[in-house]
């Protein structure tokens, strides 16, 4: 066991020491707008009455890599599939870049390769929830329609 501050954990996923799934990669994106434990507890408490939502990601398949849509992003679809049930496959013969210069709203988890995401998010977050710190692994910059 290795412990490690949000943007420590970050910088070791960027160099392969370690992996964590797409939603972790999120959570330490958001984990690094707080400078100590001490600034993430003040934020929690005061932000725990304002309530949450449910989430699932809808993976957005392109022609060289994934996205994962989360709520809020212009792609997302009304109705999501939570269950599975429906068996609703999003896909596109565009390329992830493409999409993201075509884009405007954003709050997507951009994957290329296992140990290469992005996140972009450029919503106000709801219930007074942080949004994550824009984090790439590679060298892609969609910033400039962020």
């Amino acid at each position: 066991l290795q412990w490690s501050s949000p943007p420590e954990a970050i910088e070791r996923f960027k160099s392969q020491e370690i992996w964590f799934p797409p939603p972790q990669f999120y959570e330490f994106c958001r984990l690094c707008n707080f400078s100590s434990l001490r600034d993430l507890h003040r934020f929690s408490c005061e932000r725990a009455l304002e309530g949450c939502e449910l989430w699932m990601p809808v993976m957005l398949t392109a022609s060289n890599g994934s996205i994962q849509l989360l709520p809020g992003d212009e792609l997302y679809p009304e109705d999501p599939d939570y269950t599975g049930e429906k068996k609703i496959i999003m896909s596109t013969d565009k390329k992830v870049e493409d999409l993201m210069k075509e884009g405007s709203v954003f709050h997507r988890i951009v994957i290329k390769n296992i140990n290469n995401l992005a996140v972009y998010v450029n919503i106000q977050a709801k219930y007074k929830h942080m949004n994550p710190l824009m984090i790439n692994c590679d060298s892609s910059d969609y910033n400039s329609k962020l």
